[in-house]
């Protein structure tokens, strides 16, 4: 499944091992971590990544509050009560219960999990054993206190006695007080003597000198000699009795210990069901926490060999930068059947190939434990039956092996067993010997394995394994870049093309002598130093080409937010056309009903006054003034002046389209009427409104405090009027509501226009 035998050290996941152990809160989760491997089976993973991604939205879902407890490792004590007469201690049965009450916690919190968003964990919690964890709980707490200890009424045999005990050790105490006070003034002990405890009896100490005055048992003396303990006559008889009382309260205990223990003893498979749910929660937690702190995600999981990643993060060296504010620098890598199965990188020394092949090694292992990778939200991830490396140095003093020997033992092994659905990784192919015939048996391995359709990544600094990638179908050319300006390695890759070692720019950097540069450059030939320039030039001209297209990428987003822009506003544009006119229709509806009945009535008022000349005046300025009203009606006096825009090229503007200009410059998306009388708010709050349609705001705020509530009534009974109006003309009702909680709640109102 996977080779060597120590890919876990060479690759750092035992790194993650130990960040996932210390995660852990019980010895049950951190078996699961160490118990937890490579799996190749395409429904497993797929659980396993599920499960633990449930876990993160379950963790993170606002709506939900997941339990929280004490997981303590209960499996060996259950197993030793199968044995009937033994018993669990109080330790034990405290330990017991904080663990199942927690259980009956996660049991009932899971299943009221909505089963169409979490049910690989409503299925993890689906014990069957609610009842049965819970009444144990409940016989646990009825005989321990709070504290872990046998409580007082856990039988009342067990309460007699102990208030018998307590009863008589007080009746102890009074009579050696009484006996030391006397003592003390007869000078038999130090004024500052005290009673103490000697094989559990009370006793006083007393100078050997004086130990005959007092009178009673000596049970000690000090390592001087200086002191003895002496047990008075008169408390003999009290002590033996409360040591006779202490027998039986023990003898209690363990009853009482014992019938709680046959009581449990037939639910042990419901107890340790109830542990591996335990475990696997607490693995389950541990795995999230370390993604939350990878930023790690799900990827897409498909049943076949395949490597889509996009900025994918090596996890151990996050872990290493993060707390030095440092960032790991993304890679992209794609290897599927179609085309790319095997990729070549080359590059300076220290570039940064082999934390690249670590973090392809890496995560692939990672995502077949079952564990979320800091990769990007379109990232899809495959599945390889085998998982083979070569990394690091392998020389072996004791099987008498080289280092190339040992690559070479790693190649066989590849050739043996690799096929089209194993993942090799290989670093610095064909070093370690003579580098002309190192190179020609790396091609021919190569060759081998591309003949064979394993995928794999490669890092090499050979030439000809270059050609060979270059001219070869299902195999490319990677690149790690190099900033030539600066003389530094940018730790990125480039597929498409193949690297420079940069080993002349890097020699002259460090100051080796401009004739021996020379002599070296005449050795390789210029035909190679030619062939190594081109690929520098070429990283340099796509990294220029690569920064123009971001540039171009970053305009085109501007330019598309800007035209979203003017279409919504171009839209809310014509909503207040259409709305001004219907407006402006119904005052000149209501303002010819108005001339109309106004004619009538002058008419009459004519005939009445027989044509008197002050009357058919006066009636003539009545229609005069009515004729200016019809022939300017209030919505059209405000009216602005919209253009149809020809040819997407908009009409000069107007003085009226002036003004709206400038008020969209002005216009706040925020009103604040906090301390305003009624009157003086809602006016203000009637030209915020008709400003905001104006302007084509899409959402505005409206601040008016809690206080006594009236300016919040005066604006919620201004919008719900407003609404009104609009449902009769037909139009889209205002959304409005209280603000969220954080920031300001109920005292404010947004409105969505």
């Amino acid at each position: 499944m996977y080779y060597p035998n120590n890919i876990e050290q060479k690759i750092d996941f035992t790194v993650v091992r130990e960040e996932l152990n210390r995660r852990c809160s019980s010895p049950l989760g951190r078996e699961r971590v160490e118990a937890m491997q490579m799996e190749t089976d395409y429904e497993t993973v797929q659980y396993l990544l599920g499960l633990t991604d449930q876990m993160r939205m379950a963790e993170s879902d606002p709506m939900l509050t997941f339990p929280r407890g004490d997981i303590h490792d209960v499996r060996e004590a259950i197993s030793r009560i199968r044995i009937e007469g033994l018993f669990l201690d109080e330790a034990e049965l405290d330990a017991l219960r904080h663990s199942l009450s927690y259980a009956v916690e996660l049991e009932r919190f899971f299943a009221g999990l909505d089963s169409g968003k979490y049910p690989l964990l409503k299925e993890l919690g689906n014990l069957g054993g609610l009842g049965i964890l819970g009444n144990i709980v409940k016989e646990i707490d009825r005989v321990l206190d709070r504290y872990g200890q046998l409580a007082d009424n856990a039988s009342p045999e067990l309460a007699r006695i102990r208030r018998e005990i307590s009863n008589l050790q007080g009746s102890v105490g009074r009579t050696l007080a009484s006996i030391l006070r006397q003592a003390k003034a007869d000078g038999f002990v130090d004024a500052d003597a005290a009673p103490t405890l000697r094989e559990g009896r009370l006793v006083i100490p007393v100078s050997p000198a004086f130990k005959r005055k007092v009178g009673g048992i000596v049970h000690d003396e000090s390592a001087t000699g200086k002191t003895v303990y002496i047990e008075p006559q008169q408390v003999v008889d009290a002590n033996n009795h409360i040591r006779e009382l202490e027998g039986a309260e023990r003898r209690e205990r363990v009853r009482i210990l014992t019938a709680v223990t046959d009581g449990l003893r037939p639910n042990t498979e419901a107890i340790l069901d109830s542990q591996r749910m335990l475990a696997e929660v607490d693995f389950l937690r541990a795995k999230v926490s370390l993604a939350e702190t990878l930023h790690a995600i799900r990827p897409e999981l498909v049943n076949e060999p395949l490597l889509e990643w996009s900025d994918a993060r090596h996890p151990v060296l996050w872990l290493h930068y993060a707390p030095q504010g440092k960032k790991v620098v993304p890679l992209s890598i794609r290897l599927n059947q179609s085309k790319n199965r095997m990729l070549v990188i080359s590059g300076p020394n220290a570039g940064g190939k082999s934390v690249c092949l670590k973090t392809v090694a890496l995560l692939q292992y990672m995502t077949q434990c079952g564990l979320l990778v800091p990769v990007a939200e379109q990232s899809r991830a495959g599945l390889f039956e085998q998982l083979m490396i070569d990394i690091g140095d392998e020389q072996s003093i004791q099987d008498d092996l080289s280092t190339y020997s040992s690559h070479l033992r790693n190649m066989r092994a590849f050739l043996r067993q690799a096929d089209e659905r194993t993942l090799i990784l290989i670093d610095e192919m064909g070093t370690g010997t003579e580098p002309l015939l190192g190179g020609a048996i790396a091609e021919a391995i190569l060759r081998e394995l591309v003949q064979k359709q394993v995928f794999g990544v490669i890092t090499t600094h050979y030439t000809n394994l270059k050609h060979f990638a270059e001219q070869t179908e299902g195999v490319v050319n990677g690149a790690m870049l190099y900033d030539r300006g600066e003389m530094r390695p940018l730790f990125q890759l480039s597929i498409g093309q193949a690297g420079s070692s940069f080993a002349i720019e890097i020699a002259r950097q460090t100051g080796l002598g401009e004739s021996i540069i020379q002599y070296a450059t005449d050795l390789v030939g210029e035909e190679h130093i030619d062939y190594d320039k081109q690929l520098q030039d070429i990283a340099r001209d796509k990294r220029y080409w690569e920064r123009k297209r971001q540039s171009v990428r970053l305009k085109e987003k501007e330019l598309e937010a800007k035209i979203a822009d003017y279409e919504e506003r171009l839209s809310g544009v014509k909503q207040q056309k259409k709305e001004i006119l219907d407006q402006a229709r119904q005052e000149a509806a209501e303002l010819l009903q108005q001339s109309n009945a106004t004619i009538e009535r002058t008419i009459r008022e004519i005939k009445e006054a027989k044509a008197d000349k002050e009357k058919t005046k006066e009636a003539r300025a009545k229609v005069e003034e009515m004729k200016e009203k019809v022939g300017k009606p209030k919505a059209l006096k405000d009216f602005k002046d919209l253009k149809v825009l020809k040819n997407n090229v908009p009409a000069a503007p107007s003085p009226t389209s002036n003004i709206v200009r400038q008020r969209t410059l002005s216009f706040s998306r925020t009103l604040d009427l906090r301390g305003y009388r009624a009157d003086e708010a809602l006016e203000k709050l009637i030209a915020y409104m008709d400003d905001a349609q104006m302007v084509g705001a899409g959402e505005v705020t409206i601040l008016h405090g809690t206080g006594t509530g009236a300016l919040k009534q005066l604006t919620r009974d201004y919008l719900n009027g407003l609404n009104r109006q609009r449902r009769k003309r037909g139009m889209v009702a205002l959304d409005f509501g209280d603000g969220d909680v954080n920031h300001g709640g109920a005292g404010l109102t947004v409105v969505k226009l």
